[in-house]
């Protein structure tokens, strides 16, 4: 994270408070603008006094230590001071940072110890406004995705629980509206992409699941009933005669929400035919079996 700042004062961003007040005497005698009477010495001398404005208050330093240079929209200070053009600097960064401007604590170097005489201006560019959002990644499980709930979620030393919707997909977003980083009054918003965790026995393609089945082979053979759990319920489920393995059992409206439609997909059921262990069988079954089969 760029922090022109420290830059600008010329000390490390662990420098201590007494060395940015060394930094600063030095480099405000240096550019002063009745001693050093070059071109850009006024505009240096200005920067040099915001920046120990904001470094030397233990509060506005750290809330730049926090968020840098995305405090002025992602510009380094010297760019975005010189951008301002004919404005008041101290309106700006007393809007940025809260607090009643930086016109204090510098001492007046030929009335150069604040942002006064920058001519009026009374807000600052949208651009210049950090981004409180903070942006995650959650993992859910397969059946809170299809059934929606509540997930936990660890978040800046924070535990809290959020509400899942029934048929999130992954990849989908999940925004939590003040919960990201705060300025002042201001907080941003925690944007959540969601990622589902495979199932071991669910696949899913747009909003229909298909998940196999065990089913005996005297079943598969002759037909019957077979009890089936899903994510919803569990079922009863009539299977014909003659079932192949794979083959497929269309069960409506069993599979995942569509939150945009209001409806539901289907769940399909693929046959795993068991097949017997052969040497548990009477010999004269498997004889007969081997006889015809």
């Amino acid at each position: 994270m760029s922090k022109s700042l420290y830059e600008t004062l010329e000390v490390s961003s662990n420098a201590t408070s007494e060395e940015i007040k060394k930094a600063y005497r030095r480099l405000a005698r240096k550019y002063h603008p009745d001693i050093n009477k070059e071109k850009d010495a006024e505009e240096k001398f200005k920067e040099i006094n915001a920046a120990y404005e904001i470094l030397s208050d233990e509060k506005k330093r750290k809330q730049y230590d926090q968020f840098g240079d995305s405090m002025f929209g992602g510009q380094n200070f010297h760019d975005f001071a010189r951008g301002q053009g004919n404005v008041d600097l101290d309106d700006i960064l007393s809007q940025i940072f809260g607090g009643g401007g930086f016109s204090q604590g510098t001492g007046n170097f030929g009335g150069f110890g604040g942002f006064s005489n920058f001519g009026g201006f009374g807000g600052f560019n949208q651009k210049s406004q950090p981004n409180l959002d903070i942006n995650a990644q959650i993992t859910i499980p397969f059946s809170t995705a299809i059934l929606g709930g509540k997930h936990s979620v660890s978040l800046q030393n924070q535990n809290f629980d959020i509400k899942i919707p029934a048929g999130i997909k992954n990849g989908e977003t999940i925004r939590l509206k003040g919960k990201g980083n705060t300025m002042g009054n201001q907080s941003g918003d925690v944007l959540l992409k969601v990622s589902v965790a495979p199932h071991p026995q669910y696949t899913q393609e747009g909003d229909n699941l298909t998940k196999k089945f065990d089913l005996p082979l005297k079943t598969a053979l002759f037909g019957g009933k077979v009890e089936v759990e899903t994510l919803y319920k569990p079922i009863t489920l009539k299977v014909p005669k003659n079932t192949k393995n794979n083959q497929r059992f269309r069960v409506k409206e069993l599979g995942a929400y569509n939150r945009k439609s209001k409806s539901y997909g289907d769940l399909y059921l693929e046959a795993n035919i068991i097949l017997p262990d052969i040497d548990s069988l009477p010999k004269e079954l498997v004889e007969s079996l081997e006889k015809y089969l």
